[in-house]
């Protein structure tokens, strides 16, 4: 039996609330200038209305977000997901910003602070949908163009 459709007020709610939760992991497509696509998952934080991972310097990820400067993220099940695009705001040498790696390792489940040759990527979303069920598929844009519908 599925469940009836969520308002969209609830469904930015249950979305948001989501994002924040510890130690939720994240899949990050890119493509490199060539199209060629690349798909990983990652320890996310959302930390003030942005998306933050960490992935070494030389990581394919790391190299097609500074050639492309754009990524798509998703996080939850498959019948209650949210999808995110999102554009590179900034990338950050882990050990320059404590505020933001205090924020990254307090949601995440590790601190990459403790490695070497990481870097922070705060990804500010321009698209968020979320939908559990066909008939949410309906209103599932809670965000475009960087603002918020709802």
């Amino acid at each position: 039996m599925v469940a009836p459709a969520r308002d969209p007020h609830r469904r930015k709610a249950d979305a948001l609330a989501m994002l924040a939760t510890p130690g939720i992991d994240v899949w990050v497509a890119t493509a490199s200038a060539a199209g060629e696509a690349h798909l990983v998952p990652l320890s996310l934080a959302w930390v003030a209305q942005r998306a933050v991972i960490a992935v070494p310097a030389a990581s394919v990820t790391a190299r097609h977000l500074s050639g492309s400067g754009r990524a798509r993220l998703a996080v939850g099940p498959t019948r209650d997901v949210v999808m995110i695009d999102a554009r590179l705001e900034r990338v950050v040498p882990v050990e320059d910003d404590d505020e933001l790696g205090s924020a990254y390792a307090a949601q995440a489940d590790w601190d990459p602070r403790e490695d070497t040759g990481y870097l922070f990527h705060v990804l500010r979303p321009t698209r968020v949908q979320a939908w559990r069920e066909a008939n949410e598929l309906a209103g599932r844009t809670l965000m475009r163009d960087g603002t918020w519908l709802v």
